[in-house]
């Protein structure tokens, strides 16, 4: 029950976060291109870059601090889901060109980002 309620909680921490980043930075730079789910897409790989690479050399995390980290928060915060979404409506409006920027961009940008968390924390870490 307990690995439960840690994913649970996670959850709602990253959904929160999602949509207070997301929504701000759409606020910023207006709704025309889904900027808000792409950086949270992008940054959240790159923090589990981080954490996985943190948790394999140092960190001696409980298995449900690890699952309130990754599953919870980062599953709640990255929205590949809302993604597709994105890509569908920027399709359907017929803005082909950003629908593949948006779709090179969240996929190139999440992977580059989740090595770029790995090898920051190679570089830091002894």
């Amino acid at each position: 029950m307990g690995m439960i309620l840690s994913i649970a909680a996670g959850g709602a921490v990253g959904a929160t976060a999602r949509y207070l980043v997301s929504t701000q930075i759409t606020h910023a730079v207006g709704p025309g291109f889904p900027w808000g789910i792409l950086v949270v897409n992008i940054l959240g790989c790159f923090i589990m870059g981080v954490i996985a690479e943190l948790a394999a050399l140092t960190w001696n995390m409980s298995p449900e601090m690890r699952a309130f980290l990754t599953t919870g928060v980062l599953g709640g915060f990255t929205t590949f889901s809302a993604f597709a979404l994105d890509t569908a409506v920027l399709t359907e409006r017929g803005d082909l060109v950003n629908a593949m920027t948006y779709v090179a961009g969240s996929v190139g940008g999440c992977v580059a980002a989740l090595f770029f968390g790995l090898a920051l924390v190679r570089a830091l870490v002894p």
